[in-house]
Order: C-alpha cells, then sequence, then structure tokens
C-alpha cells in the first residue's frame, strides 16, 4: 500500500477499533495505558478482563470511548447461570458491552438448543448494553457451521456476531467474515460484525473493510455495525495516519 492509501484505510478503522487487552499479564497499568490510547486515538471501545472494568470507568470518565468485557471467556462453557451472574455483576461495574463466547462445542456436537439457551439468558441479563457473540471460527471451521452459528446468535438477540478469542490456533479469516457478513444481511435485523484475533497490519484492516464494502455496500461499516478486535493494530494505523 501507499501511504495515502494507508492513511484513508487508518482513518476508517480506527474509530471501528476496540483496543484490547486480555493477555495473561494484564495488570491496572496496562489497562490505564490502553484507556489513555483509547482517549487519544478515539476509537470505538476498550475490551478488558472483568476485574479491570472500574480501572476503566476511572480511566475514561467524561470520555465516548466505550468499555466492553468478556464473559465465558475464553473457554465457551455450558453454565448458564454463572454466566449470567458474571455478566450481571460487569454490568454493574460499568461495562457498555459485553463480549460473550458461545458454546461453542454444545453447538459442535450438535446440541444448539444449549448455545441458544445460553445467548438468549445473556442478551435478557444485557438490557441495553451491546451483546457481540465470539462463535470461536476458527474451531468451527466448516462454513456451514459458522453460518449456523451466526444464525442463532443473530436470532437470539446478539447486537454483533465476532469471530474469535483470540486465543485459538486459527482466529479471523476473510471467509468467516464473509459467512457472517451474509448470515446479518439475511437476517432480517440490524446487526454487526466485529473481527477479532490476528489483526496487526494496516492490510489487514482494509481487507475486512474491503469485505464489507462488497458485501454490505460502502456506506454501511460504522462504530455501530463493524468492529475491529485487536492489540497490535492500533499501533500500524495510528503510525499510517500520522504518516500522511
Amino acid at each position: 500500500m501507499t501511504a495515502p492509501i494507508d492513511a484513508a484505510v487508518a482513518a476508517r478503522a480506527l474509530p471501528l477499533l476496540d483496543l484490547t487487552d486480555l493477555g495473561d499479564a494484564s495488570t491496572e497499568a496496562s489497562v490505564a495505558t490502553l484507556c489513555r490510547d483509547a482517549r487519544a486515538g478515539a476509537v470505538a471501545a476498550v475490551c478488558v478482563w472483568p476485574r479491570f472494568v472500574p480501572v476503566c470507568r476511572r480511566a475514561l470518565e467524561g470520555s465516548p470511548v466505550r468499555i466492553a468485557t468478556v464473559v465465558n471467556f475464553p473457554e465457551g462453557g455450558e453454565d448458564v447461570e454463572a454466566t449470567v451472574a458474571e455478566t450481571r455483576a460487569t454490568l454493574r461495574d460499568g461495562a457498555q458491552e459485553i463480549d460473550l463466547v458461545l458454546p461453542y462445542r454444545a453447538l459442535l456436537r450438535g446440541d444448539a438448543d444449549t448455545a441458544q439457551a445460553m445467548v438468549a439468558a445473556v442478551r435478557a441479563a444485557c438490557g441495553p448494553a451491546c451483546l457481540k457473540v465470539i462463535l470461536e471460527t476458527g474451531t468451527l471451521a466448516e462454513p456451514g457451521t459458522v453460518a449456523a452459528a451466526s444464525r442463532l446468535a443473530l436470532a437470539a438477540g446478539a447486537d454483533f456476531i465476532k469471530t474469535s478469542t483470540g486465543k485459538s490456533p486459527v482466529s479471523a479469516t476473510p471467509e468467516a467474515a464473509e459467512t457472517m457478513l451474509a448470515a446479518i444481511r439475511t437476517s432480517g435485523r440490524p446487526a454487526g460484525l466485529k473481527v477479532s484475533g490476528g489483526l496487526r497490519s494496516v492490510a489487514d484492516a482494509a481487507t475486512y473493510l474491503a469485505l464489507a464494502d462488497r458485501l454490505m455496500g460502502p456506506g454501511w461499516a460504522s462504530p455501530t455495525t463493524m468492529r475491529l478486535g485487536a492489540s497490535s493494530l492500533y499501533g500500524a494505523l495510528k503510525a499510517a495516519r500520522e504518516a500522511a
């Protein structure tokens, strides 16, 4: 890519970014730095472990940057009651967006009811908060299974469907994102896509923006319909914007 093209991609992608710190070594200090970068970059949201939501609430007070956290993460277990309790607790702490891992192993063994029950219960617990459902597409693997998981999550009330936890051997792929966008397009309800896991370069962001433009129309991608979840992408986008 040339510098002007990189800068144009960065200008589009930065407002869609969920700046993320879900590493095992995450600390209050690293989350505070994340929030500082989020304010400076005017990104859509930060995404952190539940225990750090209060840190974000204090650091982002007065900022439009939203606070997202993860539940049932990263295992995608099947304990609905525990996940609902986790959701309610983190909402009380100040979370505005919930990234829920679908019980994808249940889906793989043919138990769609368990997966649907989890999404529906967390949807109810979220109230007006945004619910993103992580499908773990790299493990679902087959396009038909990704499509089925997308339809299930959307029917149960997901505001976004999200590719990956970033903890699996295979994370986001354009092929999975295309399948998910097709499900959103045919769902009959407004919903968004979050691409997460393995995004590191301006070219990665450009790939997914071009995919959204082609399938959903050039005016579709916005913070209410598309997110890019990454920890390392921010630096590349910021550098491209500043080089213009």
